[in-house]
């Protein structure tokens, strides 16, 4: 994602680019094709509420005339209120942009030392080659640190058994586009016991932590058997048309293919061994027959220790001509890699034109996000996503916290915060591209 955002994006501003890819004569244990852009894990781009912090990030980069959104509207699929894609036409689509854009040179093959005599960016995502990182981690005398993702198996839509699963979205938000899977309470309880007893593939370096944000499902029920019921599992929101009432728990399936054959278990990343998926997941109601498109995995993830390394442009601070960017950075998640990618194209056409390196503003979600990389406690740091909450506070002037929880409560009150955080974001980063090299 962030490699083909920067690109894009220095190709568009005139640059010379040459892109260097390594697959298909090397791969990795995720990925699939060749294309740029593979999406392994979730086919999601989170959501399209305009005031959250993936909404007001997405409008901050389709003003910067972002690849990676652009494909990705082109190519979405049903997906309530987020934005979800094909992900095999939406890589192809990204590719053939690349490979068909002027500036651009496509090069296949393996980087192990970059040549850093031209201005580089590193965006080689969470499954960077061991070789390449070795030498990031002796270029910079800072080891690369890890974590074991996870991804969720996918099912054939017609071995869905629709007179027991049904379509809707939680609070029928955005339309009926998930696939709604119900299980009472004994029915949830065997789940979780044979999910808990399942044999999983083993953990070669024990020592790597797993990501709590895309946790697999079988180290969730680990940690209690009611965690999955408020995690992936969670019922509220989504009424039973048979029995007018939510179920004792649920599992969700969202689209993974403009044609619609393939759905994806949202939330089901696990390290089960495949034929344990097969006999666990078809536990599920309405799941009994299903057909495997694809079986979840783990993989090793790379990201660099930022707040060290980086400085709030993406660039290499003890390195000349290097920058960093996407889940190498530290930054987690489809669309923060992409954004990622565009802040360090940003700072490549500065550096190259000799302007000052100039960080986006902390008040755009974009800015947050790299001041968090470049400024965060090094002792703790771990990868991050978007979020409000690295935004500046919004002075108590500009917000009536009592009144608004008065009218309507504490949503009320976060709807007004997300307002304000839009419109302050995208009025600061107009400023920040009109600011004068």
């Amino acid at each position: 994602m962030a490699g083909s955002e920067a690109a894009w994006q220095l190709a568009s501003l005139g640059h010379l680019v040459q892109v260097t890819e390594m697959r298909p004569s090397y791969t990795t244990p995720a990925h699939k094709t060749s294309h740029a852009a593979e999406m392994v894990c979730s086919n999601s781009f989170k959501s399209d509420d305009p005031n959250s912090a993936t909404g007001i990030l997405k409008a901050e980069m389709r003003r910067m005339d972002s690849l990676i959104l652009r494909c990705a509207e082109a190519t979405r699929v049903p997906a309530g209120n987020s934005l979800a894609v094909d992900r095999d036409l939406f890589s192809s689509s990204v590719t053939e942009a690349l490979k068909h854009h002027p500036n651009i040179e496509w090069v296949e093959g393996q980087v192990t030392v970059p040549d850093l005599q031209h201005p580089t960016i590193l965006a080689t995502g969470p499954l960077t080659s061991d070789s390449l990182a070795d030498w990031l981690a002796r270029i910079t005398g800072s080891g690369c640190l890890h974590f074991y993702d996870a991804i969720a198996p996918i099912v054939e839509r017609d071995s869905i058994d629709m007179e027991i699963a049904w379509m809707a979205s939680r609070y029928d938000k955005g339309g009926p586009d998930f696939i709604n899977c119900p299980l009472d309470q004994l029915q949830y309880e065997a789940f979780l016991d044979s999910l808990l007893s399942a044999e999983r593939v083993p953990l070669h370096e024990v020592e790597t932590p797993y990501f709590e944000a895309c946790l697999p499902i079988e180290v969730m029920a680990d940690r209690g058997r009611e965690t999955l019921r408020h995690g992936p599992m969670k019922p509220v929101g989504l009424d039973n048309p048979r029995t007018g009432r939510w179920p004792h728990a649920i599992v969700q399936l969202r689209q993974d293919t403009l044609a619609g054959e393939h759905f994806n278990l949202v939330g089901f990343q696990t390290r089960l061994k495949w034929g344990a998926q097969k006999e666990v997941f078809r536990l599920i109601p309405g799941l009994a027959h299903a057909e495997f498109a694809r079986f979840g995995s783990i993989h090793r993830n790379t990201y660099l220790q930022a707040p060290s390394l980086l400085d709030a442009t993406l660039a290499v601070k003890s390195v000349p001509n290097l920058w960093v960017a996407g889940q190498l950075s530290g930054v987690e998640g489809y669309l923060e890699s992409a954004a990622a990618g565009l802040a360090a194209a940003h700072s490549v056409d500065r550096a190259v034109r000799g302007a000052a390196p100039l960080p986006f503003p902390r008040d755009t979600i974009l800015g947050s996000l790299l001041n968090y990389l470049a400024h965060s406690s090094s002792k703790d740091f771990g990868p991050t996503n978007a979020m409000l909450g690295l935004l500046p506070p919004i002075p108590e002037e500009e917000l009536d916290v009592r009144g608004l929880k008065r009218s309507g409560g504490l949503r009320a009150v976060k709807a007004a915060k997300g307002e304000i955080h839009r419109r302050r974001a995208l009025a600061s980063l107009e400023r920040h591209l009109a600011t004068p090299d």
